[in-house]
């Protein structure tokens, strides 16, 4: 394999510091402007944040982390008492409208609110600095953070429902990673859309995007002609970490992550890599490989999750999966049935207290635990009022009948009279009993018209015990 064209650059670089040679530098003193220099704009920059975000009723608490292009604060609202994470861009913003226009601003605008994307509260800009802040929900950490430094593997039903959760998303993301995957009560929500562009929108895009350990091949190999198929390569290399808690492809650089990959995948065919080719004004060839496979790096993984994570990890981006493909597959068979379930008793009961996102495992506990003291207040009713056996056999029970008579123009049926006992107990007589007539439950009147002549009882049934009544 050679990439002649990759080292013109380097060497021609070369050339130009070997024609310009410059004198030594003493680096001592010149590390010490630069820390000076440095330390002056670090803190300089966070009085002016928190001048900003005070202004706004914001108190900063302590700097959760630190990237290229901003930096992130934990911060309490001082209207609420909520804390919050506080995105600050480090570059400075002419106007609110340049602000508005940034990318990740439209994007989180658009796609809020979602279950699984990070909810952004509030947009702070300053004029006078430049400074633009976006006020977001707080998580408690990344899914880097943690899996680091775990030694037993995650359940799968955990593993499941995490990446359920990230194939939900169905964006373009540019740039899925392990730190940009946020986590909190076992629910996951994406962040970080400044690379995120439009499902519409047409390549030639950026090629120099995505981590380098969870970029696809496509963007290795083309000038920037890639689709959104290839966040669910990134997708397939953050589930594989999940799994085994080691990143599968950590290539050094671009040629040794395409090795990388080929070691474990196989060398792709020469159709592939011929439209991919026609796409990169660069020549590149690589010689035949048979990769060792996904089974023998996670030897206890399940059939389902490999067929998925071969799917997701598909060296031509036609042929993988999409995020729509991906969430009817076998492996999320249990998940679809208990959001089915989930959806069946939220239109029975109608809106859970708390106002809790259907599909979360809050809100499906919830409904479970309802669903579970219903059937107990069942239960507890008929041990308080037993129940009748409604397979016992029924035994019609016919007692004397009244004397009834029926006004015209009404038919008259002929009853026989029978005259009232008088039962006397220890010399004093007792009330008459009355005839009356009683069917069992499941008995029937032989002919409808005696409905208007006779009062009709229903008396349970008889339990029949050895052999008696």
């Amino acid at each position: 394999m050679y990439y002649t064209n990759w080292l013109v650059g380097v060497k021609n670089r070369a050339c130009i510091r070997k024609a310009n040679k410059t004198p030594s530098i003493d680096w001592k003193s010149f590390m010490d402007i630069y820390n000076n220099t440095t330390s002056y704009k670090r803190n300089r920059s966070e009085l002016i944040l928190s001048k900003l975000l005070l202004k706004k009723d914001y108190k900063i608490i302590k700097k959760i982390g630190e990237g290229t292009f901003s930096e992130v604060v934990k911060a309490q609202s001082l209207k609420d008492g909520k804390y919050y994470a506080c995105k600050t861009m480090k570059q400075s913003l002419s106007s609110l409208e340049q602000a508005n226009n940034l990318r990740e601003v439209q994007a989180m605008k658009k796609l809020n609110p979602h279950p699984n994307i990070i909810q952004l509260h509030e947009l702070i800009f300053d004029k006078e600095s430049g400074t633009l802040s976006l006020v977001c929900e707080l998580m408690e950490m990344n899914i880097y953070e943690y899996i680091r430094g775990r030694q037993q593997p995650l359940p799968e039903s955990k593993i499941r429902l995490y990446m359920y959760q990230l194939c939900n998303n169905g964006i373009f993301h540019r740039d899925v990673k392990p730190e940009n995957i946020l986590i909190k009560h076992d629910v996951l929500k994406l962040g970080d859309f400044g690379s995120c562009r439009s499902l519409h929108s047409k390549p030639p895009y950026t090629e120099y995007i995505s981590t380098r350990w969870y970029r696809a091949p496509e963007c290795l190999l083309t000038d920037g002609y890639y689709s959104h198929k290839m966040d669910m390569w990134s997708v397939g290399c953050v589930f594989y970490e999940i799994i085994s808690l080691s990143p599968l492809f950590p290539g050094t650089n671009e040629l040794d992550q395409v090795t990388k990959i080929h070691d474990v995948l196989g060398t792709p065919d020469s159709g592939l890599l011929q439209k991919f080719r026609q796409s990169r004004a660069m020549r590149f060839d690589f010689p035949p490989r048979k990769g060792s496979g996904l089974s023998r790096l996670i030897p206890n993984c399940s059939a389902p999750s490999l067929s998925l994570l071969y799917q997701m990890l598909a060296y031509d981006p036609e042929e993988r999966i999409g995020s729509r493909a991906a969430l009817q597959h076998v492996y999320f068979r249990e998940l679809r049935l208990a959001e089915r379930r989930t959806d069946s008793l939220h239109r029975a009961i109608g809106t859970v207290e708390g106002g809790e996102s259907s599909g979360t495992p809050n809100s499906v506990d919830h409904l479970w635990r309802m669903a579970r003291q219903g059937r107990r207040q069942h239960n507890i009713k008929h041990v308080a009022e037993p129940r009748i056996r409604r397979n016992a056999p029924h035994y019609l029970v016919e007692l004397p009948k009244l004397n009834v008579v029926v006004p015209a123009p009404q038919i008259t049926y002929p009853v026989t009279t029978v005259p009232a006992l008088t039962i006397t107990h220890c010399g004093s007589p007792l009330p008459a009993i009355t005839s009356k007539k009683c069917h069992s439950r499941l008995a029937k009147p032989r002919d409808e018209s005696y409905r208007s002549a006779f009062k009709t009882y229903y008396m349970p049934p008889l339990d029949r015990k050895r052999g008696g009544y």
